[in-house]
C-alpha cells in the first residue's frame, strides 16, 4: 500500500513540468520508465552481482499502467483537479492488478525439498498477493 502513495510524487511533478512547458501529456510515463530503469539497475548490480541474491526475488512493483492512466486522464480532462481526483485514484487502484501478470508464475505449487507442498511466492514472502 505504500508504494503507489510514495511513487506518485515524482511522476506528478514531471507531468506538471512537461504539460505546462511543452504540452506533452507523457510526463508520468516518462518519469516511471526512468524510475523503473534505475530500479532494475539497482537490483541487478547491487542484489545480483554484489550479494548473489536471486533477481526474481527483488522485482520492483510495476507502475507503468498507472502512469499511462494518469497521463491519459490529464490529456482527456486538461484539468489538474480532475487529474488529481480521478487519475490519483486510478493510479493506486491499477497498482495491484497490473502486478498480477508477473506474480502469477510464482503461485504455482511445487514440492519443496524439505517436504511441504508450497509455492515460490510463499518462499518470497508474497504468498498472500
Amino acid at each position: 500500500t505504500l508504494t503507489p502513495i510514495l511513487l506518485i510524487t515524482f511522476p506528478a511533478a514531471t507531468q506538471y513540468f512537461m504539460w505546462e512547458k511543452m504540452r506533452l501529456p507523457i510526463g508520468a510515463t516518462f518519469c516511471v520508465m526512468t524510475l523503473h530503469f534505475g530500479q532494475w539497475m539497482n537490483r541487478v548490480f547491487n542484489f545480483y552481482y554484489w550479494a548473489w541474491f536471486p533477481a526474481t526475488f527483488t522485482a520492483p512493483g510495476l507502475m507503468i499502467p498507472s502512469a499511462i492512466f494518469l497521463d491519459v486522464t490529464l490529456m482527456m480532462t486538461g484539468s489538474y483537479m480532475f487529474t488529481a481526483l480521478f487519475g490519483g485514484m486510478g493510479w493506486s487502484l491499477l497498482f495491484y492488478p497490473s502486478n498480477w501478470t508477473w506474480l502469477a508464475p510464482f503461485h504455482l505449487a511445487y514440492k519443496h525439498p524439505s517436504g511441504p507442498l508450497m509455492s515460490t511466492a510463499d518462499l518470497m514472502g508474497m504468498g498472500m498477493c
